[in-house]
């Protein structure tokens, strides 16, 4: 399983939303700037962002793109299945009845403890402290600077 560009952009995103002080809103611009990506595609990363509830989109002078205070401690998981949907490392792993097989699949077994392990890893990681690994902490707890991706 390979991430596509926009979970890419998008954990980006969330972790520089993470490390400003709460409340504070960063412009489609800037966060395509952090990102390294097209505004227009990136458009369509905070649209999905913002559907499922993770970014707070403000129009306006004062606009821009907010991270509220409980989404700080979201998972790196629902980050990537806000915009890719439900992970999957096999197709036989959608549904109990996705494959006619599953019953006597030697393999069958394998895809699902590997699926269980990507899923535990995935949640046990979260945006906020992912942005504390980005810079160190200021006296307010929020993250003073976060450098550019490498």
């Amino acid at each position: 399983m390979q991430l596509t560009r926009a979970a890419d952009y998008a954990i980006r995103v969330m972790i520089h939303l993470a490390g400003l002080p709460q409340g504070a809103r960063a412009s489609r611009a800037e966060l395509a700037g952090v990102a390294e990506c097209p505004e227009q595609f990136l458009s369509k990363v905070l649209q999905s962002l913002t559907r499922s509830g993770l970014v707070n989109s403000h129009r306006g002078n004062t606009g821009g793109f907010e991270l509220p205070r409980i989404h700080r401690t979201a998972s790196l998981l629902q980050v990537v299945e806000a915009i890719e949907g439900p992970i999957r490392l096999n197709i036989c792993l959608d549904s109990e009845r996705s494959c006619q097989r599953q019953d006597n699949c030697p393999s069958f077994p394998i895809w699902a403890e590997a699926q269980q392990a990507l899923v535990n890893v995935l949640k046990s990681a979260t945006i906020g402290e992912l942005a504390e690994r980005m810079a160190p902490a200021g006296k307010d707890g929020t993250v003073v600077e976060i450098p550019k991706w490498n």
